[in-house]
């Protein structure tokens, strides 16, 4: 029986310590966690939304391509990666080292005590609409039935959410 392959996009934010380093190892952790990262955002610093901080996320989307997993099986090991990140707390609502969601698994829809695909309040995000849009804003979620350019569109969501640039300067100023 040949396996099915799916294409997922997971969300990955970080608000502590080096913030950029900690979205270069969770990468890493994906590839190592044997799925095949085919499209990454570029990273966008953002407010924090329904986090109780004042400091700046780094956030981007992976597009990952898997065979023979579950959306359980998926978010258990991106579970197992924030965990060997430094992530021990999974309360919502604090600062964390590294933040790693589960957007979308294919078409499928899933709702249970461990795991709700899609996200439930990806539509609602700017930090996560704006990066997906840039890598698949053709994408149409399964039960809203709307592109990820649509729902973008449509995001009453105000905060910000900027390219991310590490050198501070503008990108029309010369070095």
């Amino acid at each position: 029986m040949e396996s099915e392959r799916v294409i997922a996009y997971v969300g990955i934010g970080s608000n502590l310590g080096d913030r950029a380093g900690n979205l270069l190892y969770a990468v890493r952790g994906l590839i190592e966690a044997s799925f095949l990262v085919t499209k990454l955002s570029p990273v966008y610093e953002t407010e924090p939304v329904g986090i109780e901080t004042d400091q700046n996320f780094l956030n981007m989307v992976a597009e990952i391509r898997s065979e023979a997993v579950t959306p359980s099986q998926m978010m258990a090991r991106l579970l197992r990666i924030e965990y060997l990140l430094g992530r021990t707390d999974k309360s919502q609502k604090k600062p964390r080292t590294i933040d790693l969601d589960l957007l979308f698994f294919g078409t499928v829809h899933t709702d249970s005590p461990f795991l709700t695909v899609p996200h439930p309040r990806l539509h609602q995000r700017k930090f996560v609409l704006v990066p997906m849009n840039e890598i698949a804003p053709h994408f149409v979620h399964p039960i809203l039935r709307k592109e990820v350019r649509t729902l973008l569109h449509d995001c009453e969501d105000v905060s910000s959410v900027v390219r991310w640039n590490p050198t501070g300067l503008k990108a029309d100023a010369k070095a």
